[in-house]
This record gives C-alpha cells, structure tokens and sequence, in this order.
C-alpha cells in the first residue's frame, strides 16, 4: 500500500468514526471547506454545497441515537490529488426504538490538499442482495 493509500484510508476510517460519533463537529472535520462538496444518502435526493451537506448529517445525528458499520470489499484508489473509496456499508442502528440493519453500496471521494485528504463526495444506495465475497474490514 502506497502513503496516499494509507492516508485515503485513515481519511475515510475518520469519516466512519465521525459518523458513529453522532456529532456534527467532528463530521464537517473530514470534509474539504473550499470545494463543491456533494451528498448521496440512500433515498436522498443529491445535496450540493456546505449547508445542506453539513445540515443532512445534522438531522441525521438528530434522529440516530447509535451506528455502527462493519465495512467490507474496501477498495482505494489515487489518481493524483484525488481518490475514491468503494465499499460495502454492513450497518447496524436503532431508530424510533426498531434495530435496523442494511447494506450500502458506498463511493467516498476524497482530495488531497494543504490539510491532507478531505471528503468531497459521499454518496451511498441500497442493496438488495448481498456481494458474494464479504472479507469484513472491522471498523
């Protein structure tokens, strides 16, 4: 694994810490400040731009009093100043008192600037049916 593919991955590993954190802070802490940054929740229409991006996770962390992912078939790839992420998103939640368990089909684009690597697209949808082969990545 090359240095960028470490820092790719300790960025997106801190975008997945900051999700379980349930905490607005720490989640605009990983994303790019100066670019067009863009969202993709499940069932979501696209969000563009800091406020509704940074206010989605507010009414999320609002509404999800505890996450947890188990990520697996994490792949990374740099190309230059930027790089992407796909993965599987094994999620386990709780919401209005129901567990709740699903899978996402996740892409995470990070670029590479003064501060390091920091998110400018996220964007997960549903799967149906699971991928044949789940080697877990623990998170």
């Amino acid at each position: 694994m090359t240095q960028d593919e470490k820092e790719v991955a300790k960025a997106n590993e801190s975008f997945y810490s900051a999700f379980e954190s349930l905490n607005v802070q720490q989640m605009e802490s990983v994303w790019a400040k100066d670019a067009d940054i863009q969202c993709g929740h499940p069932g979501w229409r696209i969000l563009r731009g800091w406020k509704p991006v940074m206010e989605s996770w507010q009414r999320i962390f609002e509404n999800t009093p505890q996450i947890r992912f188990m990520l697996t078939d994490l792949a990374i790839e740099v190309r230059g100043e930027l790089a992407w992420v796909t993965l599987y998103e094994n999620l386990n939640s709780s919401l209005e008192g129901q567990n709740v368990a699903a899978m996402i089909l996740t892409t995470n684009i990070f670029r590479k600037g003064p501060d390091g690597w920091r998110m400018i697209h996220h964007h997960g949808s549903s799967v149906a049916q699971a991928p044949q082969d789940q080697t877990p990545t623990v998170h």
